[in-house]
């Protein structure tokens, strides 16, 4: 009994479940300037602060949906510059710019259009 017991254990120590991995994605809350939740706003995720200024060349883009949520998944841990507009509100003049995402997390981060 003992042996089998001890084979048991010795043999567990060879299956290894496999790692999860996770990607490195962003939740954006799109809020106006009273902190009300925005639906339908446009989300723009750029590399670089030219392409940001130029409006050209976004990596992600995206739609907030009925909560304020704009998901955008599979990005590099890095920081991003980020444009949101909605009719003649944008988040331009603030918070154009997002802080390094950590890698493997869900990251977020509100926006506030006004």
């Amino acid at each position: 009994m003992k042996t089998i017991l001890m084979l048991t254990i010795w043999a567990m120590g060879f299956v290894h479940e496999p790692n999860q991995v996770f990607n490195t994605n962003l939740n954006v809350t799109v809020r106006d300037e009273a902190g009300n939740t925005v639906s339908g706003a446009s989300l723009k995720l750029f590399r670089k602060e030219d392409d940001y200024l130029k409006e050209v060349n976004p990596i992600a883009e995206g739609v907030s949906d009925e909560k304020g949520m704009v998901k955008l998944k599979k990005l590099e841990p890095i920081a991003y510059w980020v444009l949101v507009r909605k009719d003649d509100k944008d988040n331009a003049g603030g918070g154009e710019m997002i802080g390094k995402l950590e890698e493997n997390k869900l990251n977020k981060v509100t926006i506030v259009i006004q």
